[in-house]
């Protein structure tokens, strides 16, 4: 049975993004797949009055069952709501690299409030005709649509790429003209999953890049993939308690902040919070061998998962405090 994602009391990206492009900060899109994560995130952007969306993956939609996902986003803004006493922050619900109308059309119809159609695999004549056929049909749903302009490097979930293919600025005006996207999320050289780069090198986006596609399509939403930064003092901690995460490094948290005074309305960010909670996680169970009782290990990875997400939303994209603008 199809559902509206206003009947659940979600928002769409549009007034998020006019927001940020003009407060200068990013809404925070975390990846979830669970109920601990789900309670992590909410606490954080709540308790920092963050607005942000909660994105779920193709991957992630399987894992968790798309029967178990609705139940957890109709019940989202009300326990928003509840410890946010009477008032919930503005929640977006987003497929993450959707990569057929399908997929897009179906979780349109189960509740999302915004899609991801990423062609950016395709020639670019295809991409421009698969991203605006889900754009044509979201559209008529008032669902907010994001498309894809150049290939990031990496691997997480069903994506991977050997290399990056940066996203050339003559091709921006061009590609949102004609598809009517909402947003658009480039490649500047962010790369997706723990193991962006090799040992030695120096990681840095693109800023010049970006400066140039914000000059072709002024204050036009842009996103950011790829973007966690790979805290080293949770890999040293994930290491020191029987984890094997040989260099593993990420984007600076300056760059990020940079980018998000910018266009940049929205930044992807799965793998720090994978981080988080496997450190803590690992460290409980190291510490205590003789605890079973899942409650004594996830609460801890949930608590962790929130702090991160509380210094994200207040010290690198700046979204703390816009929830109510």
């Amino acid at each position: 049975m199809a559902i509206s994602y206003k009947e659940l009391g979600l928002v769409n990206t549009r007034d998020m993004f006019k927001k940020a492009v003009g407060g200068g900060y990013a809404i925070p899109a975390y990846n979830f797949n669970n109920l601990e994560q789900i309670q992590a995130i909410i606490l954080a952007c709540t308790e920092t009055k963050s607005p942000v969306i909660l994105q779920v993956s193709k991957g992630a939609r399987s894992y968790a069952n798309q029967t178990l996902l609705r139940f957890l986003a109709q019940g989202v803004v009300e326990y928003a709501k509840e410890i946010g006493g009477g008032k919930n922050i503005p929640i977006a619900l987003h497929l993450d690299h959707g990569d057929s109308f399908e997929l897009c059309q179906d979780c349109i119809a189960f509740g999302f409030s915004s899609v991801m159609i990423d062609g950016s695999h395709l020639p670019y004549e295809e991409n421009i005709a698969l991203t605006k056929k889900v754009v044509e049909y979201a559209h008529q749903h008032d669902v907010t649509v994001e498309g894809e302009l150049g290939v990031l490097a990496g691997i997480e979930d069903d994506v991977k790429a050997a290399e990056h293919i940066y996203t050339q600025p003559d091709e921006v005006v061009d590609f949102t003209s004609r598809t009517g996207v909402d947003s658009l999320a480039i490649s500047i050289g962010t790369s997706h999953g723990a193991f962006k780069f090799k040992p030695g090198q120096v990681p840095r986006i693109r800023l010049d890049i970006l400066q140039e596609i914000e000059k072709r399509i002024p204050g036009f939403p842009i996103v950011m993939h790829g973007s966690s930064s790979v805290p080293q003092d949770l890999v040293a901690k994930i290491n020191q308690y029987g984890g094997k995460m040989k260099d593993a490094v990420g984007i600076s948290e300056d760059d990020i902040r940079e980018a998000a005074r910018s266009a940049v309305c929205k930044v992807n960010i799965d793998s720090d919070g994978r981080l988080a909670m496997t450190a803590a996680i690992r460290e409980t169970l190291a510490k205590k061998p003789e605890e079973f009782d899942p409650r004594k290990y996830l609460g801890p990875a949930r608590d962790a998962l929130k702090g991160l997400y509380m210094h994200k939303c207040i010290n690198v994209l700046g979204s703390a405090g816009h929830a109510f603008d």
